[in-house]
């Protein structure tokens, strides 16, 4: 498995031949170059993690590239007259098998309305497993290998995060959803991640480090 992280929540994960994009939003990075894709996965309809004016050139990159998404960005992208499905159960792409975990946008504020939020498990023969949770810390995708992890948001506080690391307790955890942190405070809530979160789990900030490969039983 290849991991590189695009910016803030966006993933480009490359498992078993198979090349999967995970919320392309408005603070990813330059994505112009990203092709071939077999499917994007979009956790949810926040502009973050769902930019409608990104995703009919990425799929014009990746002609066949499915998208799979939660049931309100699966709203915003069918009115767009983007072509989507929603999570019906575990759905195959290619070798990969795509499980959705979660219902439920983490709380913002009592009186901001919850929105769909469906994480993504990814799973292949001879591969790590891999979860993704978008913007929920709630959900429990069962044992995995690698683990994206909420590094800092408006809905978490720093002991929710490093109570999520230390539950799932995954041998490796890549921080996302970043975009709002300045140098000094990324440093200070990756700090908190490696020395409060689980001390089983080793941490990789693969911000601007490229493709990063993970091995099963590593």
């Amino acid at each position: 498995m290849r991991i590189t992280h695009l910016g803030h929540a966006c993933l480009l994960v490359e498992c078993a031949g198979t090349r999967l994009l995970i919320d392309p939003g408005t603070f990813a990075d330059d994505l112009t170059g990203v092709r071939d894709l077999d499917a994007v996965l979009v956790t949810h309809q926040h502009p973050d993690h769902l930019d409608l004016d990104r995703v009919p050139a990425l799929l014009a990159a990746s002609p066949g590239a499915l998208v799979v998404a939660d049931p309100g960005s699966l709203e915003v992208l069918v009115q767009a007259g983007i072509e989507a499905r929603g999570h019906d159960g575990p759905t195959r792409v290619g070798e990969v098998t795509v499980t959705p975990v979660g219902e439920v946008h983490a709380l913002i504020h009592d009186e901001i309305p919850r929105i769909p939020n469906v994480g993504v498990r990814l799973d292949a023969d001879g591969e790590p497993s891999f979860f993704h949770p978008g913007d929920a810390l709630d959900a429990d995708p069962g044992p995995v290998d690698v683990l994206a992890f909420p590094l800092q948001a408006p809905w978490a506080r720093s002991r929710e995060m490093t109570a999520f690391l230390r539950r799932h307790a995954a041998a490796h955890a890549v921080p996302v959803h970043d975009g709002l942190l300045r140098a000094r405070g990324r440093a200070l809530y990756l700090g908190q991640a490696e020395q409060l979160g689980s001390p089983d789990t080793r941490i990789h900030d693969l911000a601007g480090a490229g493709p990063t490969e993970f091995r099963e039983g590593e």
